[in-house]
């Protein structure tokens, strides 16, 4: 006997026995010594700080549907699962929690003491967002998780840090970074955020040292004036090409600077005359070169103005523009001030307004290693679903600047490079350096820097299978087949993966990259703090159960595109969690057979027959759409099936036989189809599949996530019978659909009259319109009745159908109810018009209150003549 499944299906029972069984059995685990094809996914690893939210959700799902789909096809399919150590947020977090509890900062431990703070406070919380991913479902194989400051990830990074500076593809310089004075560390472009944010351009004198006159110079940023050391103009602009070589003098500072010629200035913005502050502007950094101008910084690390700034010095950045433009005003040199909006740089992670800064600071060179980076693309060996994103990559990879990868924090992998503190010479090391190379001194001082979070993450896919060490991990399963990520670190991550598995492999890091869009609320808004709009997965998960989030997630969404989350699309996935469930319930309680085998051909129905068809259709159409990423259009056919096809029509139609002579054949396509069902099902809703499919009959050995993906076999293509059975349920809707727009109970049966010149289809099927359509008989005819426009009719395409009103009405009843809505609907109509025609209340009321009046008698009106109708038809 079948395995029974309790009355109402609970999650919370189940969701964990199952995990816990899957995690006994090794379920997850990928061997690298398989003969199997190897199909491997590398987990985008959440920040150690982490915490699930609906992006993870979704992210982890997309992963999990393409990995247990890949798994049960008989491939070797390792998803690789890890943490990454986020600098940035994770020392800010632990200074935080130090500074709340025991009103000290860093420098008060100091570095080593520091890290060891950090390093407990990973071991105490950095387990969390694992635990929250194990919550969902997610099959990685936790025997091979990660962290990015382990010691395998740690010596590959030093291991690519030491082999790009060998190349020259690492150096250190002066030049001009992304500072954010919150975190006081430098960012990498792409860590740069930019927004429209309301400004002013003051316009302000700079008089010239003879006294012959001025140039009227326009800025956003008034108090880099203290580091201006020229203004430029364009040497093809008429007006200024006399004054080229003459000499300024600095408002406020009383210091001569000239005026140089350069292309960069634009003849016809503002006045033509642009300020040169090389230290704290990108491209006045490299007017500065270009003319030798020396570079004079005047912001410390948290944006205050430094000893250069004369009495300002100490002042806050915008302490000290309101300061300057008053002594600007003060002094005479103040033109005017415009309101001006313009794009602000401001930092990825705390949104402060970056300052661009000069800084002696490490570059990965990117000319040679975009060049790579875009031929695997542009080759195809490389292809973004959807192929849209492939010209973002393009695009930024062509433009791509030199890579600033080193942070003023403690907290991540620190810069391999040692210098000597008597003779000054550098080495960069694979291994500590404790000896001078070139004079013998002991005295060595590391770089007290340490690497953008980013340059670890982007050797993920290999790094994670044991690279340097060529491990067979590494072998069997790099490169890695498909990564899943969001559309929002194409920057950040994978063109970096990219560049880095082919100069550092030889290899591609993977075959495809699946993006998806961002997680919204109902209103298509981005989820945040700020809005008070986010959902937390995890309390979702308490309430509804991981398939019903996991189901939500993905229905409706399509590669690339941002999808929108609504609490009352959880509830109907766990309605269809619970149609499923009871139709299994109902499948398990009429079974007496105890293998899967299906009848014989002879043996099948028509309904047989057209459901053995659709579910081939089903696994063919379900298969290629996940094989083409189109895994929100699986997930919509799925549905579609389970609750009408299978629910809604196979299984009313098996009620026929089952208790019959012939219920074994019932049973056992019922059994067939619901297998498939459930094995096609179960990437997506992997908990209520594994615990139904433990209670059905099947020839396979052990749990659901192991078992055989189904394969269409084209000896149960029915396509002849499945027509038929199509022809036959399309009356029986027609016939339902009529019978509800007359109102017609399902326990009131009619007499239905079948006019038809394919008579051969609905042969031997009065006991599907019996318990299906309320058919009391059925009659078959090539003939229209004599009194057909009497009778309530239906059409389809190769039938119409005819019932006697009489069979469907009490006409007594049904015109004494018409009577007594049509009097309550005049009642409201002259009870609305006498209102309405009072000139006082049109006048004095609100016109929304009359506005709302009109509607209601217009809603009468319609009441009214449809009313009437109904009496007409009903008369005739």
């Amino acid at each position: 006997m079948a395995k029974e499944l309790s009355k109402i299906y609970d999650p919370k029972a189940t969701e964990d026995r199952i995990y816990a069984a899957w995690m006994e059995t090794g379920s997850f685990h990928a061997d690298e010594n398989s003969e199997k094809e190897p199909f491997t996914i590398v987990i985008p690893p959440p920040n150690v700080t982490g915490k699930l939210h609906m992006g993870h959700a979704l992210d982890e799902t997309l992963q999990d549907i393409l990995i247990r789909t890949k798994r049960m096809q008989g491939y070797e399919a390792l998803w690789i699962p890890g943490t990454d150590h986020a600098g940035i947020a994770t020392q800010i977090k632990v200074e935080a929690e130090i500074r709340e509890k025991e009103g000290k900062t860093r420098f008060d431990y100091g570095r080593e003491a520091f890290l060891e703070k950090v390093w407990a406070w990973k071991e105490l919380y950095g387990s969390n967002i694992i635990n929250q991913l194990k919550k969902l479902g997610s099959s990685c194989d936790w025997e091979r998780e990660r962290f990015t400051m382990d010691e395998g990830c740690s010596r590959a990074v030093r291991e690519v840090f030491v082999s790009l500076y060998e190349k020259g593809l690492i150096y250190k310089g002066e030049r001009i970074i992304n500072w954010c004075p919150s975190c006081t560390t430098a960012l990498s472009d792409a860590e740069v955020e930019y927004t429209d944010q309301a400004g002013h351009f003051w316009h302000i004198r700079y008089p010239f040292a003879d006294g012959s006159g001025e140039l009227i110079i326009a800025t956003t940023r008034p108090e880099t004036l203290l580091g201006d050391v020229a203004v430029a103009v364009n040497p093809e602009d008429e007006r200024y090409k006399d004054i080229v070589g003459k000499m300024l003098v600095l408002p406020l500072c009383n210091r001569e600077i000239p005026v140089v010629a350069d292309a960069y200035v634009e003849k016809d913005f503002g006045t033509g005359c642009v300020k040169i502050t090389p230290c704290h502007d990108p491209n006045d950094f490299e007017v500065a070169n270009r003319h030798d101008l020396p570079h004079i910084l005047i912001l410390d690390g948290k944006a205050r103005i430094n000893e250069n700034g004369g009495k300002y010095c100490g002042m806050d950045r915008y302490e000290a523009r309101k300061a300057i433009v008053a002594d600007l005003e003060a002094g005479g040199y103040l033109v005017k001030v415009e309101d001006y909006s313009h794009n602000v740089g401001t930092c990825y992670r705390c949104g402060t307004t970056v300052e661009p800064i000069t800084s002696a600071q490490w570059f990965v060179k990117m000319g040679p290693l975009a060049e790579k980076a875009l031929a695997v693309v542009k080759s195809g060996e490389i292809g973004f679903v959807p192929e849209r994103f492939t010209k973002t990559y393009t695009n930024w990879m062509e433009n791509a600047h030199d890579w600033c990868i080193s942070r003023q924090l403690w907290w991540g992998h620190r810069i391999p490079a040692f210098t000597c503190e008597d003779c000054g010479e550098m080495t960069v090391s694979r291994e500590d350096v404790t000896v001078c190379p070139k004079c013998g001194s002991h005295h060595m001082e590391q770089d007290p820097d340490v690497l953008d979070t980013w340059f670890s993450s982007a050797l993920w896919p290999f790094e994670t299978l044991g690279w340097p060490d060529q491990t067979k991990a590494l072998e069997k399963f790099y490169p890695t087949d498909v990564l899943v990520t969001g559309y929002d670190i194409i920057f950040f991550w994978v063109a970096r993966m990219i560049f880095s598995g082919m100069e550092h492999i030889g290899q591609k890091p993977f075959g495809k990259v699946f993006i998806h869009g961002l997680v919204r609320d109902g209103q298509g808004r981005k989820m945040s703090k700020s809005l008070g709009n986010g959902i937390d997965p995890l309390e979702v998960i308490d309430k509804y159960g991981a398939d019903a989030l996991r189901f939500t997630l993905v229905s409706g969404i399509s590669p690339g595109n941002d999808t929108r989350f609504t609490m009352e699309k959880v509830e109907a996935m766990r309605n269809f969690a619970n149609k499923l469930w009871n139709a299994s319930r109902y499948v398990l309680m009429n079974l007496t057979v105890t293998d899967a085998a299906l009848p014989p051909e002879s043996s099948m129905t028509i309904e047989d027959k057209w459901i053995l068809t659709s579910v081939n259709q089903l696994i063919r159409e379900v298969t290629d759409n996940i094989e083409k990423y189109e895994l929100g259009i699986a997930a919509g056919k799925l549905y579609d099936f389970i609750w009408d096809r299978f629910c809604d029509w196979f299984i009313e139609l098996s009620k026929l036989r089952l208790g019959s002579d012939r219920s074994e054949d019932a049973q056992r396509v019922l059994v067939y189809v619901l297998t498939c069902i459930v094995k096609l099902l179960h990437p997506f809703m992997p908990f209520i599949t594994e615990e139904i499919y433990a209670a059905l009959p099947h020839e396979e050995e052990g749990l659901l996530i192991r078992a055989a993906w189904p394969e269409a076999d084209p000896a149960l293509d029915f396509p002849e019978a499945a027509a038929v059975c199509e022809s036959v349920m399309a009356g029986i809707r027609a016939i339902r659909n009529r019978r509800a727009e007359l109102n017609v109970p399902p326990s009131r049966k009619a007499h239905v009259i079948v006019v038809t010149g394919r008579p051969a289809i609905f042969e031997n099927t009065e006991p599907y319109f019996v318990r299906l359509a309320s058919a009391s008989s059925l009659e078959i005819t090539d003939s229209t009745p004599d009194n057909a426009a009497a009778m309530a009719g239906a059409v389809t395409a190769d039938a119409a159908f005819y019932m006697p009103v009489s069979d469907l009405v009490d006409m007594e009843k049904e015109l004494a109810r018409l009577e007594k809505e049509l009097a309550k609907a005049e009642s409201d109509i002259a009870f609305i018009g006498r209102k309405l025609g009072n000139e006082s209340f049109v006048a004095k009321a609100p016109a929304a209150v009359v506005a709302a009046e009109r509607e209601k008698l217009a809603r009468a009106e319609d009441t009214r003549a449809g009313v009437l109708a109904s009496i007409t038809a009903l008369k005739k």
